[in-house]
């Protein structure tokens, strides 16, 4: 008892020591009253309503009825069926106590029967828009994963075994943690979902050969040293999202998508961008646009002499090569010969659960706190995309960490993921502006340089990859950008998310990909009629890719061109940490 006080009160200091130094990150409170505001709405409509709340808790009132007569003919040694059963995907009530302890299955049974009537509370809600119907299922989601009784000592099997095998030893380790991670996150805790002390970005992380061959003020271009004596003629550029860091694509030798195109034979280049601070507040998309993509075209063309290459942009990377690609439309720019989107929404109509997070109302908020600093600090986002699966990516580390008192494994996947980076202050709030709220791209309403976007104009061949799981880019959002182009587009659903669907080598022979043609009519009738083929569709995309430019050159060095290499990949950029 006296190391967990000693180790409370470490907590409690690396909590109050930003707020005493006037560093204490903002953003909370508005986020709170919001959530307020939204549940409130939701009672108001029951308010208005009285017979329907009593029929509301009517229906409570008579499950826990049945709940408390299934535990007394349990207790009486009576065979009982379960009122309320956990969804078999639900990881949370595997402990057989769960199960097999009266007192708990009592437990379990009253969480899972008050959970669900929320959730009911908020569907059948009359009168509300969709959008405040959204926010109110995402904040009980949040709600009820917080006061899940898995999530604490005294109501989870478990944990009291645990903690009475251990006299109370994991708790201290927790606390422990616990402090480290308030510390870490500033004031405010950042959960460790993996052992970042056994991993380094360029050592045993991002470790395919190459060069930084050209800096800016935006990104590092990284261009890969070839394994292979001969390449196609054409180069391919990848555009990664800021949002994350670009070593989602070369996370160890066996999963890398960069170093397997690089043993096709392609010469692959790379944007690296910079992670942000207040010198970057007035970089929006055009900037991102012009240093990042025209820039890096135009280091391309001094590398290796070649004025036309194939592009890849992955998420909101993916989002700006379409805003590039109708630009270049506009200007008649045609470097860029094909294009390839990985889980990229272009039309912003069924943005998923993400969408909860944008309207005027939170996007001034977010506006204010981006002014004070002139970025949106990483753990905003990394918090927003961990929140749409809590049970998953927040709870169960918590119960892991702080209550269990284990160090999460090392697995290089969640090193990444919590690698965050800030988002400058006007290219962020264009992207929510002109993107998740007012969808103008896929309207032909957007305006860059002077230029009014119209996606139809672009006509260069389009590889679209969907993931069939993606909550941050549902596959029904990506099948509606796939009719948004004017050329051939080869639309490509591929099994799993956003990221494991992306990052699926062929070596690993997981999951599967479906091909069906021109995305027309519904998704559920082209995934009706599409081929299922097993594994990775990386082959399948770089036949694709390779019947366009089958020519074969010699293969190219890093710094074999004009341009002379500043630094050893990974670069610098990616290692600077928020």
């Amino acid at each position: 008892m006296g190391r967990l006080v000693e180790e409370y009160g470490r907590v409690t200091a690396a909590y109050l020591k930003p707020i005493e130094r006037g560093e204490a990150k903002t953003g909370q409170a508005e986020e709170a009253s919001d959530m307020v505001k939204t549940l409130g709405r939701v009672a108001e409509r029951w308010i208005n309503d009285p017979a329907k709340i009593v029929e509301a808790q009517a229906s409570l009132a008579g499950d826990f009825m049945n709940l408390w007569s299934m535990a007394l003919k349990r207790a009486g040694g009576e065979p009982s069926e379960p009122v309320a059963q956990p969804d078999p995907r639900d990881g949370r009530f595997k402990d057989p106590d769960w199960s097999q302890q009266p007192i708990f299955d009592f437990i379990k049974q009253a969480y899972l029967i008050g959970s669900r009537w929320a959730e009911m509370m908020v569907d059948q809600a009359d009168g509300l828009d969709a959008h405040t119907k959204d926010k109110a299922r995402f904040y009980i989601k949040q709600i009820a994963g917080a006061l899940s009784p898995t999530n604490f000592v005294a109501t989870n099997p478990e944990l009291l075994r645990e903690t009475l095998q251990q006299n109370g030893e994991n708790l201290v380790r927790g606390l422990k943690m616990l402090a480290e991670d308030v510390e870490a996150g500033g004031g405010e805790l950042k959960i460790r979902q993996s052992d970042a002390s056994r991993f380094e970005v360029g050592v045993n992380i991002a470790m395919t050969p190459g060069k930084v061959v050209f800096r800016n003020d935006v990104m590092e271009l990284i261009q890969y040293a070839p394994s292979t004596p001969q390449v196609l003629k054409r180069p391919l550029l990848i555009v990664p999202p800021w949002i994350n860091k670009f070593y989602i694509l070369d996370l160890n030798p066996e999963k890398s998508f960069i170093r397997w195109c690089v043993e096709q034979g392609l010469t692959v280049f790379c944007i690296s961008w910079v992670n942000p601070d207040a010198r970057h507040a007035t970089k929006d998309f055009e900037s991102y646009m012009r240093e990042g993509i025209f820039a890096a075209l135009d280091a391309i063309r001094e590398a290796t002499g070649e004025k036309k290459v194939s592009a890849i942009g992955y998420c909101v990377g993916g989002t700006l090569l379409g805003v590039t690609l109708a630009y270049m439309a506009a200007v008649a720019d045609k470097r860029i010969e094909s294009a390839t989107f990985f889980t990229t929404q272009v039309d912003f109509s069924q943005a998923g659960e993400l969408s909860v997070f944008v309207d005027e109302e939170q996007i001034r908020s977010i506006e204010e706190q981006m002014s004070r600093t002139g970025y949106l600090d990483g753990s905003r986002m990394a918090g927003a995309f961990n929140m749409l699966r809590p049970n998953d990516l927040i709870w169960s580390y918590a119960v892991n960490n702080y209550l269990k008192g284990k160090a999460p494994s090392p697995f290089d996947l969640l090193y990444w993921n919590s690698d965050s980076t800030r988002m400058p202050a006007a290219n962020h709030s264009f992207y929510l502006r002109n993107c998740y709220l007012d969808n103008k791209l896929s309207k032909g309403e957007m305006v860059i340089g002077g230029k009014r976007l119209d996606l139809k104009k672009v006509t260069i061949p389009i590889y679209n990859l969907a993931t069939r799981e993606d909550h941050i880019a549902p596959s029904a959002s990506v099948f509606i950008g796939s009719q948004c182009f004017g050329g051939p587009v080869e639309h490509v659903v591929a099994g799993s998310g956003h990221i494991a669907g992306v990052v699926n080598p062929p070596a690993k022979v997981k999951y599967q990909y479906w091909t069906g043609g021109p995305a027309k009519g519904s998704l559920d009738a082209w995934m009706a009629k599409a081929t299922e083929h097993p594994g990775s569709w990386w082959p399948h995309w770089f036949g694709w890719l390779e019947s366009q430019a089958p020519r074969k050159v010699k293969a190219r060095e890093p710094g074999g061109g004009k341009l002379e290499p500043l630094a050893d990949a990974p670069g610098t950029y990616v290692k600077v940490r928020v």
